[in-house]
């Protein structure tokens, strides 16, 4: 083996090993993301045991988290691109960390409203922050990886929440659990600050592909290639050169971008309906336990884990993203119909509480592929700021009306609402994929 060679395996060793570092330590933030989102919705029975609060106020808690959240989320991207990703990635662990130590000491429903707006503030910058973390920090050849793996954690987070969270209220109380929430994230955020500089890049230059990869006649001085990257940008119309304000004019005339917006409104008025009450509805309708209605919570969000891996193939299958997210979205909300019917035994019902997450998850990959053809150059962490922040829109105006209907003792209509919603999100990702097939078709510079 010459030595050319060999010290081009060698750098595709380290390239390698970094990327890796990189997605473990994104992927891990995003999974604390996720479970925190759902803290609050497994304390609800002990919560309301302990202090008397209907369903209604404890919604209201979950509605305060992801209001402050879209809040914050449709500005964080522009803080992310101006301070960099990592001191907000501390700053939002940081806060769940708080926010879980004031809901182990809350002496009643105004410290929890704190915990609940901290915490928000903090779920705020995750997306922003993962995103520009793995665009910048990942190579080409394993960003795929890292958007896939950035997707499966935050589903394991989701489905990890349920189960730690119910045993350590079953093994001490509910105060514990939050503490030991809190603690979770603490150690999470302990190991973000130990990789630092792998997540900021200050020890090494941009991700470059090894010169084994590149193609004969490919290879090229280092830095005259990023001399030629700046001034393809700046004379390219790229968004990220612009300012604040006109950035935000480029954004906000493009149908797509509104499309996109409401599309994850919807998903999340599904997912929260979900998450937030599917452990009661399976006990009220089908007779489920609260222990076993909290493993097949959990086993909802693996089960959506288990259709992103199989969603990441369909990708790559076909360029029409949004027809995979249309079918796979349709049959979701088909199964949230057949539970909310009432006509089905516990044990269906349990697996179709599976399947409808299966179903929602292999939508994920085609999702965030439809996002990235209807950003603009230069605009990604903006776009993906402002269009994730219809998540949060949803996610905060979702748990108070469905907490109104149980109260109502209306138990089913959270399972009709989550398949209604999911209907109107898969009519809307066919709108915003027709709009980014036309965009480009006229401009397609643009994207």
């Amino acid at each position: 083996m010459s030595a050319s060679v060999q010290a081009a395996a060698l750098e595709f060793a380290s390239v390698r090993r970094r990327d890796w570092s990189v997605i473990s330590l994104v992927g891990a933030a995003h999974a604390c993301s996720h479970f925190f989102q759902l803290v609050l919705p497994t304390l609800y029975l002990p919560l309301a045991s302990e202090f008397g609060y209907d369903f209604a106020q404890l919604g209201l808690l979950a509605s305060i988290f992801f209001l402050l959240s879209c809040i914050g989320q449709a500005s964080s991207g522009f803080v992310v691109d101006r301070v960099g990703p990592t001191p907000v990635l501390y700053f939002g662990l940081g806060c769940f960390v708080v926010a879980g130590l004031l809901i182990a000491a809350s002496n009643g429903y105004f410290m929890l409203v704190a915990a609940a707006a901290i915490g928000g503030i903090g779920n705020s910058i995750f997306h922003p922050v993962d995103y520009s973390i793995l665009n910048h920090r990942v190579s080409p050849q394993r960003l795929g990886h890292g958007f896939s793996t950035h997707g499966l954690t935050g589903n394991l987070g989701w489905a990890l929440a349920p189960i730690y969270m119910g045993a350590i209220i079953h093994l001490a109380d509910w105060r514990t659990a939050a503490l030991a929430a809190s603690v979770l994230v603490g150690v999470v955020l302990f190991a973000t600050w130990l990789g630092r500089d792998t997540l900021s890049g200050r020890k090494e230059s941009a991700p470059q592909a090894p010169a084994a990869e590149l193609k004969p006649g490919a290879q090229k001085d280092t830095q005259t290639a990023g001399v030629e990257a700046v001034a393809a940008r700046a004379g390219s119309g790229d968004l990220s050169q612009q300012s604040v304000g006109r950035t935000l004019q480029t954004l906000m005339v493009q149908p797509a971008l509104w499309g996109a917006f409401l599309f994850f409104a919807f998903t999340s008025i599904s997912f929260a309906a979900i998450q937030n009450y599917t452990i009661p509805m399976l006990g009220a309708v089908y007779g489920v336990d609260k222990v076993l209605a909290g493993t097949v919570l959990s086993g909802y969000m693996l089960a959506g884990a288990l259709g992103m891996a199989a969603g990441g193939f369909l990708v790559s299958s076909t360029p029409r993203s949004e027809l995979t997210v249309f079918v796979s979205l349709l049959m979701a909300a088909l199964f949230f119909v057949l539970l909310a019917s009432g006509w089905v035994g516990s044990t269906v019902a349990i697996s179709l509480v599976a399947l409808a997450g299966f179903c929602s998850g292999v939508a994920g990959p085609s999702r965030d592929m439809l996002i990235r053809r209807v950003a603009p150059k230069g605009a990604t962490g903006t776009v993906y700021g402002l269009v994730y922040s219809g998540m949060d829109v949803g996610a905060s105006l979702a748990p108070v009306g469905f907490g109104l209907m149980l109260d109502a003792g209306m138990m089913r209509g959270p399972w009709a609402g989550a398949a209604a919603s999911f209907v109107v999100a898969a009519l809307l990702a066919l709108m915003v994929g027709r709009s980014a097939a036309s965009r480009r078709a006229v401009a397609p510079g643009l994207a």
